[in-house]
């Protein structure tokens, strides 16, 4: 009689394996997720069948603390200006609390990546139009959320691709200049709340690297 899986030990390994991806990216070999789970080969392919439903389950659970922690940072707060909500999100998402995510994610987004996750590129878009609207809808522009979602695509594409932090910041910051004064909900004399162009510069040039953005991609 074969052994049961225990559902505790496997989700120890995944929470394991999904850290050190977020870390490293995903590996082309199973020795290090081994490793950092603190067990076998064997015991890998024993819980998830095959490596790459070990990767699958490994993207899945990044993905989940993704949602979890953007769709956070992007919900409208009654006590906040959305545009200061956005400010406040891209500071985060751009720079290392975002870049884990930006690496693990990049691969799905070219076609050899596309079998680990069949339609991740339609998911990981509508993921976040839901709270972009609501926000957007405090500014009386709910139509502009998939604007808001495709520039915060393009600007983390774009940082991935240069390292340029400053720029991208700016680009970010003319953003919602533009759509603070397009709001007909924004008050007389209000200033935008803007990102800091300076903010977290170090981090950036880790991110040359990679080429595509998963809030973002």
């Amino acid at each position: 009689m074969g052994r049961h899986q225990q559902p505790q030990i496997k989700q120890r390994i995944l929470d394991a394996c999904t850290d050190y991806a977020l870390e490293h990216g995903l590996p082309d070999r199973l020795a290090p997720l081994a490793g950092a789970a603190g067990t076998s080969k064997r015991m890998l392919i024993y819980h998830f069948g095959t490596r790459d439903g070990l990767l699958r389950e490994i993207l899945r659970q990044a993905r989940r603390r993704q949602v979890e922690t953007f769709t956070d940072l992007i919900r409208l707060r009654p006590d906040e200006p959305y545009t200061g909500t956005l400010a406040r999100a891209w500071t985060a998402i751009s720079g290392p609390q975002g870049e884990p995510y930006l690496r693990i994610f990049t691969r799905l987004h070219d076609t050899a990546g596309e079998p680990l996750w069949p339609g991740f590129r339609k998911t990981a878009t509508t993921d976040w139009l839901a709270p972009l609207e609501t926000g957007m809808r405090s500014l009386g522009r709910p139509e502009l959320a998939t604007v808001a979602l495709a520039v915060i695509r393009g600007l983390l594409m774009d940082l991935a691709a240069t390292g340029d932090t400053a720029r991208t910041h700016q680009a970010f910051n003319d953003f919602l200049t533009t759509i603070d004064h397009a709001s007909p909900n924004r008050p007389p004399a209000a200033s935008t709340p803007l990102v800091n162009p300076n903010c977290h510069p170090p981090s950036a040039p880790t991110m040359v690297e990679h080429s595509g953005a998963s809030l973002g991609r």
